[in-house]
């Protein structure tokens, strides 16, 4: 495993291998020993093509996460919302396959979100705190605050992140 830091303090790219044959492929997701996070929280969605997910984050009890794409392909951001930061209010974003074997670690004090590229979209997260009802929230994911640069204008979205507020509902 590779890990390539980014210009968002603790937020990783981590490049995996993957082992093809005529049977299969085996592929490493996530070495704690390499990439030193706890995770206790696995969890997995799929989605289809044009499903956006999020920008969800916990205000209360933030969640660290480790997010791997197991078949197909998505846009994922990450949205820094640590008021502290260097790169508060600023989103990274970046294009994860079964292919690419690139998995991202988003730091806790991040909001995220992602979108299904390919007709079916199987993403594993794993957090490395639980998840809590009362601390979510989310911010809609076309805010023009933040400037997104989504590749679809019109996409399926939740009934519950079609409520999400601006960024700065939250951060002003």
């Amino acid at each position: 495993m590779k890990i390539t830091k980014t210009n968002f303090k603790d937020l990783l790219i981590i490049q995996s291998k993957k082992y093809d044959d005529n049977r299969g492929y085996f592929r490493e997701l996530y070495l704690e020993k390499i990439i030193k996070k706890k995770l206790n929280f696995i969890v997995t969605s799929k989605s289809k093509q044009n499903v956006v997910r999020g920008l969800h984050l916990q205000l209360k009890k933030p969640q660290g996460k480790y997010v791997s794409v197991i078949k197909g392909k998505i846009f994922d951001v990450a949205v820094d919302c640590r008021i502290n930061s260097d790169t508060f209010g600023k989103h990274f974003k970046i294009f994860l396959d079964d292919q690419d074997c690139k998995s991202i670690y988003i730091p806790k004090g991040f909001a995220h979100g992602f979108m299904g590229m390919k007709k079916e979209n199987i993403v594993v997260y794993g957090c490395d705190n639980y998840r809590n009802k009362e601390s979510e929230t989310g911010i809609i994911w076309n805010d023009p605050f933040l400037n997104i640069k989504w590749p679809i204008e019109k996409p399926i979205i939740s009934d519950k992140d079609k409520k999400n507020k601006s960024f700065q509902f939250y951060f002003d």
